[in-house]
């Protein structure tokens, strides 16, 4: 795995010339005032590309959709996580009261201390919660970060192995290169880059049908390895992956078997049990194009249901009164 960071380099210099198509069209009183263009894949129960809008061959940052296989690394390392923890581990959690308590459980059983994590203070993600926090009176901490959890597994993966723990961010150090393996060994690439994530830790670019290929890995990986474990918690505790008011937690819990992470600039990954499974990325990174997306890709694989009626709403107000939508177009 190479291990330079990129900070130039951007997807246009990978990708065709050809415009994106549409994926979600932002319609107000009718008439269409915006649109948000991506790629997407949706890969079938064998492995086999099934439909495929864009460019999902060329790499982008995968983002917090990558968690699982940090958490992966994690487990390779040696370090002893289950059920909730392990999926904290995997998570960006919405900063409620049960996320933080488990992380601020997980450094004390450790010997360690918010102190140690390297990633920054930060509100909880989900905006209900960030309301209460600061309502009461609290202010940006680092166990608030919805990267926490990840960052708290790998400190104790460094602890287990005598890893340094103030460079347990750097692309060279023994844990980020061990990531790295776990990620081009279940996407079947070779990483195309490193980049810096929002938390700080390194940042692996594959390519969209990479990522739906290793999401496909993790829920068809052997019992007992490290993937299917990270698979297993997730699905088990997905309230400890995402939050109460989350589309991965709801699909998680509604769809029997079904692995979902998101992650920022409109990032999203799903494998189903039999090994179906589809990725996408929104190019200008509206997270409001997100759930339609969704929700049409879902369809595309024959996942029905309320869950996926409730996850493709994305209403838009004028005033207090629903006056529009964000909808997929493929």
């Amino acid at each position: 795995m190479t291990t330079r960071r990129t900070t130039t380099t951007t997807r246009a210099a990978h990708a065709t010339t050809t415009v994106p198509p549409v994926l979600a069209e932002v319609v107000r009183s009718g008439f269409v005032e915006g649109a948000h263009r991506g790629s997407l894949v949706l890969l079938a129960a064998d492995g086999s590309v099934e439909f495929a809008l864009g460019d999902p061959h060329s790499p982008v940052f995968p983002r917090s959709s990558n968690k699982p296989l940090q958490a992966a690394a994690v487990l390779r390392a040696g370090v002893e996580l289950s059920d909730e923890r392990l999926a904290l581990a995997a998570a960006s959690h919405s900063g409620e009261d049960f996320h933080l308590d488990l992380v601020q459980r997980m450094l004390a059983e450790s010997g360690l201390t918010a102190d140690d994590l390297l990633n920054p203070a930060d509100l909880p993600l989900d905006p209900v919660e960030a309301e209460a926090y600061l309502a009461a009176g609290r202010i940006r901490d680092r166990v608030t970060m919805n990267c926490s959890g990840k960052h708290t597994a790998m400190l104790m993966a460094c602890l287990r192995n005598d890893w340094p723990l103030d460079t347990y961010l750097e692309p060279s150090h023994p844990l980020q290169r061990l990531v790295g393996a776990v990620v081009e060994e279940t996407s079947g690439e070779r990483v195309a880059a490193v980049g810096t994530d929002g938390c700080g830790a390194p940042l692996m670019a594959i390519s969209l049908t990479g990522l739906a290929r290793a999401f496909r890995h993790l829920v068809l990986a052997e019992p007992g390895t490290a993937e299917r474990r990270v698979a297993d918690a997730m699905r088990a505790h997905p309230a400890y992956v995402a939050g109460t008011r989350r589309t991965d937690t709801w699909l998680m819990r509604e769809v029997p078997g079904a692995l979902s992470k998101m992650g920022a600039e409109a990032v999203q990954a799903v494998a189903l049990a039999d090994g179906r499974a589809l990725a996408f990325k929104v190019d200008d990174g509206g997270l409001r194009a997100l759930g339609p997306v969704l929700a049409r890709a879902l369809g595309l694989l024959g996942v029905e249901g309320p869950v996926v009626t409730r996850i493709g709403r994305a209403p838009l107000l004028g005033g207090d009164a629903e006056v529009g939508e964000v909808r997929a177009v493929f």
